[in-house]
Formats: C-alpha cells, sequence, structure tokens
C-alpha cells in the first residue's frame, strides 16, 4: 500500500477517507469511499469535507455507504500472497551445469577458489593468511 493520501482542498493536511467523482452528463457528484487509486479527474475528501460537500443549483449529490472501519486484508488478500510466495519459491530455476568460462550457482558461504591472487575482472580474491 503506498502512502496516505491527503484532502484535495486546499490548505487541508488531514487524511483522505472518501473520493468525489463528477458525473457531469447527468449533473451528478458522486460521493463514496476512498477509491483504491488515486485518479486525476477525482478529488478526494477528508471526513469533515465530505460531509460538508455541497454542489450547484440543479446537481445531485449521490451519497454511497462509507465504511465504518477502513478495510484491513481480507483472508482472500493473504491467500493470495501466501499462493504468489509459494509459487515464487518452486518455480526457481535449476542451476545449469557450468562450463569453462561459465559462471555456477554457488552457496552463500562457499569457500573462494584457492588459486592464489587468480583475477575476475577488477576484482581480485586473495586467501587469508594462515
Amino acid at each position: 500500500m503506498g502512502a496516505i493520501r491527503l484532502c484535495s482542498r486546499s490548505a487541508c493536511r488531514n487524511s483522505a477517507v472518501a473520493t468525489l467523482t463528477y458525473v457531469y452528463a447527468d449533473s451528478t457528484a458522486v460521493l463514496g469511499p476512498l477509491a483504491t487509486y488515486a485518479e486525476p479527474h477525482c478529488y478526494d475528501l477528508c471526513e469533515q469535507h465530505a460531509g460538508s460537500l455541497t454542489v450547484p443549483r440543479g446537481w445531485e449529490v449521490l451519497r454511497l455507504a462509507m465504511p465504518a472501519t477502513p478495510a484491513g486484508p481480507g483472508p482472500d488478500d493473504l491467500l493470495a500472497l501466501a499462493n504468489a510466495v509459494r509459487e515464487a519459491a518452486a518455480s526457481r530455476p535449476a542451476a545449469p551445469e557450468s562450463g569453462p568460462g561459465q559462471r555456477g550457482v554457488h552457496a552463500a558461504l562457499e569457500a573462494p577458489a584457492p588459486a592464489e591472487g587468480t583475477r575476475r575482472g577488477h576484482l581480485r580474491v586473495l586467501r587469508e593468511p594462515s
């Protein structure tokens, strides 16, 4: 989840709880729960500005039901995350056989090659003094 979105009203620094969208063809303003993503033609409003919303004369305000508490991750979200982690762990490619001049897959704590002063590009492998 991204950063907390702020109210779109100028000089207001409260966090947004509702999204306002205008339907110009129907002369309607739709005020509903905070949208998942910030849209360019929608306005995020704090609780105070959402409650005191007024529209031009002849327009209608459609107020959608607001949730009493912010929605947290549901069981479906957690299951989807767990499945994605399982798939990523299961789909790791097998280690290819390394031929001459190719790098092989090594364990994270494997000791370097025993050759003293072996050079690879700009790096040099030195043995630890005994």
